[in-house]
């Protein structure tokens, strides 16, 4: 089976965006783009309703009969909406150099149909926020977050706007999680002519030292711009101050464990550092 870079498109103010990047990903690991529109309805509003007692048996049929009605007809619009917005998405990938995108749309819960995807997925594409989270710009949506936890396969977490990276900040620890990303970043093809900064937040010591050189020797070996950094305090604070101070356009960084840096993706922080981010985090697992 081949493997395809999927973006999760939603009527949010995040989906030209996750359009944009997703198309920049699959021209450098030329790889097939296929857009995911999911149908997750809710049919809450007659659920909602207390009916016994207030009206007569015949108006309460005929109530119920209205609202399945109307549930029926909203489902058939928001048929036709995702198609819109697939086929909009079509439009918009061609011509950033896509050749033929495959568009998908599929009913049920977002999740669970990722997690049916992602044998066949090598990297996902999603907004920081949905349309619920539109109405909570202070909050990441809890589809992110589960996201974040339920898949095995990169994901690359997106703003609104679209920037064509440049520079790459790899939150290194010297673990073998972030080992294994330095590995990952050296042998994909996302990643040539960027410049890589490989960042590590703590005290200075000969062992972070060489870790640090061991991460420089492996992406230069593959012909990559690379320059290290072992800056002392919190990660935290550390690693956004540098992206910012150095322009940084893309931020790669692994999804869980134990050590400071990844703790930054577990919980709260998780939180903190994508919603606060002015660019995409790629989530390496």
């Amino acid at each position: 089976m081949t493997e395809k870079i999927l973006a999760c498109l939603d009527h949010s103010r995040f989906s030209s965006s996750v359009c944009d990047y997703a198309s920049w990903v699959a021209i450098r690991l030329k790889l097939q783009l296929e857009f995911l529109h999911v149908l997750d309805h809710h049919p809450e509003a007659a659920q909602r309703l207390d009916l016994s007692g207030s009206i007569g048996l015949g108006a309460q049929e005929n109530l119920l009969n209205d609202l399945a009605a109307l549930d029926e007809r909203r489902a058939t619009i928001d048929l036709e909406r995702g198609r819109l917005l697939l086929a909009a998405a079509k439009q918009r990938a061609r011509e950033s150099g896509i050749a033929e995108p495959l568009l998908r749309q599929r009913h049920g819960e977002l999740i669970e149909n990722l997690t049916e995807l992602q044998n066949e997925t090598s990297l996902f594409v999603v907004g920081k926020r949905g349309e619920e989270g539109e109405r909570a710009p202070a909050h990441l949506g809890t589809n992110l977050e589960r996201a974040v936890r339920a898949l095995h396969k990169p994901l690359l977490v997106v703003p609104t706007t679209f920037t064509v990276p440049a520079r790459v900040m790899l939150a290194f620890d010297g673990s073998m999680t972030t080992r294994k990303g330095v590995e990952w970043l050296a042998g994909s093809a996302l990643f040539t002519s960027l410049e890589i900064h490989v960042v590590m937040a703590g005290a200075d010591s000969p062992a972070a030292v060489a870790q640090l050189r061991w991460a420089r020797a492996i992406l230069e070996k593959e012909g990559l711009m690379t320059s290290t950094a072992l800056i002392e305090g919190d990660a935290d604070k550390i690693l956004p101050g540098y992206a910012v101070a150095q322009k940084v356009d893309l931020i790669v960084m692994g999804a869980y464990g134990h050590s400071r840096i990844r703790q930054l993706l577990v919980g709260s922080t998780t939180t903190a550092v994508i919603r606060t981010s002015p660019i995409p985090v790629l989530l390496l697992r």
